[in-house]
Order: structure tokens, then sequence, then C-alpha cells
């Protein structure tokens, strides 16, 4: 459990009483903590005195073990699901993960002036929730997910830091199996909630796209009946998601919805668009590169329309966020633009980035790693990476690094383009390659995309790269 869950602002301290209400559990051998409780973490290496550990247990591990640790540290209270020879104030529950969505949900319960947006899909969740939160933080402190704290751990810990002065929420959600997102969703009862797209992440673990759209459609569930169900307008799926949505209120967003883009202009690190709304329309220049982000953009508008924003403030917000570290970043470095978009990669993002590179100047070279979680489908959705990304016009090379790469290059190879492509099974035999391209083309201007699955470490190869220019 080592994703920074940590937030340095004070936050709103529990009573003994509350804790045990929220999670219905027990004070062991009547021991109580007297005063305030700081903070519940579940990162022993964090703890200390004031604060609550919460011993979760994993497949591979079990926290209870490290109660003796945050003792050593200075910590006093535990809340476990069976007690330990401590000598500690221990908060018996019946299930440790359970606990910790109670204490959120009672967290969340007890702000009832908050307004929760709640938002999933397969790619664009991170950037559409960066917009949003340009947006409504400049009208009032807003509550955002950090990282990639969306999960059945992660959306708990981030309810866990509202204050009273949040005025707004926007949580992520996402779906590593079925159930996850309505156990989430429940928890952060949101006024406004929706499915940005279907595509192909995490497809081997829900089995195809139908169990992906299962599985995000669990989102719709808990919407406040007064609330509105946000829907693409343009997916595969859209018929699947109109049937889960369980609200009289629904905004569709994209081509032939309610909130669309037109007068696309595609600049090299940016996007001059018109917005068209059902209040208006106005023209944006959005600081994102790439036409998917004119589609967070139409998501991220219609999500704040839906929770009562004007079209004015929507647009200041939109064109004064900035992207999250890792998402489409452009780095220049003398006569070559380094254009960082490692964070993760799905299929969908991996043809999306290409399209934004195919915007840059120069000799313009793709830098790839494998995309994880496609199950079974793997080889195949490489190859017809392969194909589809030296099909791209305006990209000279791709470079794919990894265990699918021979997959990537045979996709390459069954295109008349198959010259562009050239494969290696890790960083350091790709290394002397990109090092070779920027010798051969000095001195014309480069443009270089990395983009890989966060478990492939793109950025390390690009850091190197850098380096020796």
């Amino acid at each position: 459990m080592h994703t920074s869950t940590t937030s340095t602002v004070p936050l709103e301290p529990w009573s003994a009483e509350q804790l045990a209400e929220a999670t219905q559990g027990y004070w062991y051998l009547d021991k109580a903590p007297q005063g305030e409780i700081k903070r519940i973490l579940t990162d022993s290496r964090h703890a200390e005195s004031g604060d609550a550990f919460l011993a979760l247990k994993g497949e591979r591990f079990d926290a209870h073990d490290f109660v003796a640790q945050v003792v050593a540290n200075g910590c006093q209270i535990a809340i476990v699901s069976h007690p330990v020879e401590v000598d500690i104030c221990q908060l018996v529950v019946a299930d440790t993960r359970l606990a910790l969505g109670y204490l959120g949900a009672y967290r969340r319960a007890q702000h009832p002036q908050l307004k929760v947006i709640a938002l999933t899909g397969s790619s664009g969740k991170t950037t559409t929730k960066e917009m949003l939160g340009s947006i409504l933080s400049r009208l009032a402190p807003t509550l955002i997910t950090r990282g990639n704290l969306n999960n059945d751990l992660g959306v708990p810990m981030m309810l866990l830091e509202l204050r009273a002065e949040h005025q707004y929420a926007v949580m992520e959600l996402g779906a590593s199996h079925q159930g996850e997102i309505d156990y989430t969703s429940n928890l952060v009862q949101p006024h406004v909630a929706g499915i940005l797209n279907i595509g192909t992440a995490h497809l081997g673990e829900f089995g195809g796209r139908d169990g992906i759209c299962r599985a995000k459609s669990e989102i719709y569930a808990h919407i406040d009946q007064a609330g509105t169900s946000i829907i693409p307008a343009v997916d595969d799926f859209t018929d699947t998601i109109r049937q889960a949505v369980q609200t009289e209120n629904v905004l569709s967003f994209g081509q032939g919805g309610e909130v669309f883009a037109t007068e696309i202009q595609l600049q090299a690190q940016s996007v001059i668009f018109t917005i068209n709304t059902p209040t208006g329309v106005r023209t944006v220049n959005l600081p994102f590169a790439g036409e998917h982000n004119v589609h967070n953009a139409e998501a991220a508008t219609a999500f704040a329309l839906a929770i009562g924003i004007g079209l004015d403030d929507i647009v200041l917000g939109l064109e004064s966020a900035q992207g999250a570290k890792g998402r489409l970043n452009f780095i220049r470095k003398d006569n070559y633009l380094f254009i960082d978009d490692t964070y993760n990669a799905n299929p969908t993002s991996m043809r999306a980035a290409a399209e934004v590179l195919a915007q840059q100047e120069g000799i313009r070279v793709m830098v790839i790693g494998d995309i994880g979680e496609l199950g079974n489908s793997a080889a195949q959705q490489h190859y017809m990476l392969g194909r589809d990304l030296v099909s791209v016009k305006g990209i000279n090379f791709v470079v794919a690094v990894g265990e699918f790469s021979p997959a990537t290059q045979e996709g390459a190879r069954s295109t008349q383009y198959g010259k562009k492509m050239q494969a290696f099974l890790n960083q350091e035999q790709a290394l002397p390659l990109l090092l070779s391209l920027i010798e051969t083309h000095q001195p014309q201007s480069m443009s270089f995309l990395f983009k890989g699955s966060r478990y492939t470490h793109m950025e390390t190869l690009m850091a190197d790269l850098m380096e020796k220019v």
C-alpha cells in the first residue's frame, strides 16, 4: 500500500465513539482512546501519535503484522479484524477493508452540502478529472481524486479527506472487477455521474468489452434521484449505457449529443474549438493537444453544466487547466521535443497519442512500451496497434519495446510501411537505435513521444535519451 495517501492539510478529527459507530466495531477490552483521532492511515510507515492505523489484509500481505511497528513510531490506536498481542487501543471490526469503506461513507454523509461528481471510463478519466478540478476549484474548495486512488481502497481514503469548506468533489472511479464501481459509487453518493467511454483497458479481467460496459454502468445505480446521468453520445455501447440510467435527467456529450464540439482546429500543443451546449455556444482555446482531449473537454463541460456551473466559468476553467504528470507533457531540449505520455496506456490512448505526434515538427518518432491487462487478446491487440501506428501519416519511426514488441512489429509488416517499425525486447537494446536516429538526422529537428503501460516505466528510457542529447 505505497500509493501517496497522506494529505498535508489537517483533516477533520474523529472521536472514539464516531469510529466505533461508523465501522460497527467495538473497542477491545473497552479500552478506547481519549481525545481526538487526527487521521486514519493504511500505510504503517507514516502512522504516528494521534493517528489510527487501519490494518488491511491483502493476498500477499497482512498489515496486522505491522501493528507493533506503528506502536514503536508512537501510534497508539489500531483498527483490526482480530485483536493483536500489543498494548494499544484496538477497534475490532468484522473486515478492515469494508471498515475503510464505512468510514469513507460516514465522512461523506457528514457533508450534505457537498456537490459530488463521479466519473469512470476506459480512457481520459484523469484528464477529464483535472479539467473539472480546474473549473470547480476556481469557484470553491474542491476535493479531487489524487493519483490513482480510484479503487475500493483509494476512494474511501479520498473521502476521509473531506473538510467543512469543501463545496465540490470530483471522484474518479476505476473498475478492475465487477461490483467494484457499485461499491465505490455507493460510498461517494454522487449528484452527477457517468461514463466517458468503453474501451479495451482491463480487457483480460472482464472477458470482453460487454463485461467492461456492465462493470462501468454500475456507476448509474447510486446517483441522487434529482441528479443527472452523463452518457457518451458516440460509443459502441451507448444504447447499453442508456439502459443502465436510472435518473430522469440525462445529459449526453459528443457528436449527436447535447454538448458537442465543432470547428475543431488542431494545433501542435493545443486545440481551438467551439463548444455547443443547451445553455449557449462559446469558443475554447484548450491548452491540451489532440482531438481526444476535445472529447475529454466535451465530457468535462457536460459534468460541470449538470452540477450547475455557468458556461463562462466552464470555459475559463478549461482554458487554465493543466495536464497531469506523464500525460502529454511537452518538454523542449535544444532541437528536440520530448512528449512525455508515459503515465499509462491502452489501445485507444496509444492511437490518440500517435495523432498528437503527427501534428509536431521535424522527424517524428513514437516510442512505445507494452500495454498490460489485455488478457488472451494481448498479441492480437499489439499486432493491430503496430499495423495502425505505422500507417499514421506523418510518423517517421515507431520503436516498440517489450515482450509484445514482436507482435507489434508483425502488425507493422502486414502494411507497406513495415520499415518504419523497430522492435526490441528491452530498453537497453532500444537506446542505441534512438541515439543513432538522432545522429543520422542531425541537424534536423525531431519530436519523440514516449508511451506505455505504467509497469513498463517508459519514462526511464525517455530520461536516458534526454541525458545523452
